[in-house]
């Protein structure tokens, strides 16, 4: 069994220590993201087509801000979703659905969409459902082969007033919940994450179309990690037609920054 087949039974919940200096990790990386977004150029200037980008859970527009005035600076046109606060609702994905649309009839050309944490299954979602409406999918820390394993977020999913419990949701949205979407799909993952186990924030097989890469850093802070926008930067630059996997510019970069290549 290679690194990108691991089963569910393998994930444990995200150790202590991790969860635990979340935050103040989050706050460093964000630190370290000011002076990178500033002085980050890129060698080609982006088409301008429309990038959807999707809050984690309990997140909202306001979370997502650096990282849309990043994408904006290259040469795209971030899209806030427009729901608030996200409080993990099943009905979330027919709104999007609806946004998704009209961003596609807008610009005339698929959407890229980019979602943190639970935000990513919801942007793999959309992309099972209007795949020729979705150039790619990107997902920050998304646990999509396994919501329901245990972690250090559902547990407030779990106490607000009127929510069904994880484990309550769907049967059938679950088990198509790790089922891979038929667009250029790019897995971003953290094994110091201490909300979500790592191993299933990744596809069970690479294909053409389908990579998972590992970063450094935390949960909270994949949405301003310096690793995590460089990525993004260069993912934007493909199409379905051309898209290939991210490769580290440098051996350097590779061992210092993205460990599974």
């Amino acid at each position: 069994m290679t690194s990108t087949e691991k089963t569910n039974n393998d994930s444990k919940k995200p150790k202590f220590l991790w969860f635990a200096t979340e935050a103040f990790r989050a706050l460093a990386e964000l630190g370290v993201s000011v002076p990178y977004r500033k002085l980050y150029k890129s060698c080609e200037k982006g088409d301008g087509h429309s990038v959807l980008v999707i809050p984690g859970f309990m997140a909202s527009d306001f979370s997502t801000g650096p990282m849309r005035d990043f994408i904006d600076s290259l040469g795209y046109h971030s899209s806030t979703w427009d729901l608030g606060r996200n409080y993990g609702k099943v009905s979330f994905i027919d709104d999007l659905a609806e946004k998704l649309e009209t961003l596609y009839k807008e610009n005339k050309q698929p959407v890229t969409i980019i979602g943190w944490s639970l935000g990513g299954i919801y942007a793999r979602q959309l992309a099972k459902k209007s795949p020729k409406m979705v150039r790619q999918v990107i997902t920050l820390g998304s646990p999509f082969r396994g919501i329901d394993e245990p972690n250090n977020a559902s547990w407030l999913y779990n106490l607000l007033p009127g929510r069904k419990r994880v484990v309550d949701l769907d049967p059938k949205l679950l088990n198509d919940l790790p089922k891979p979407a038929p667009v250029p799909t790019t897995a971003i993952y953290s094994k110091e994450d201490g909300m979500v186990p790592w191993e299933v924030c990744m596809e069970a097989e690479e294909t053409s179309i389908h990579q998972n890469i590992q970063v450094r850093g935390s949960h909270l802070g994949l949405g301003v990690n310096p690793s995590v926008l460089e990525i993004i930067a260069n993912r934007l630059l493909y199409k379905e037609s051309n898209w290939e996997h991210f490769r580290a510019a440098s051996i350097v970069k590779d061992l210092l920054f993205y460990p599974s290549l």
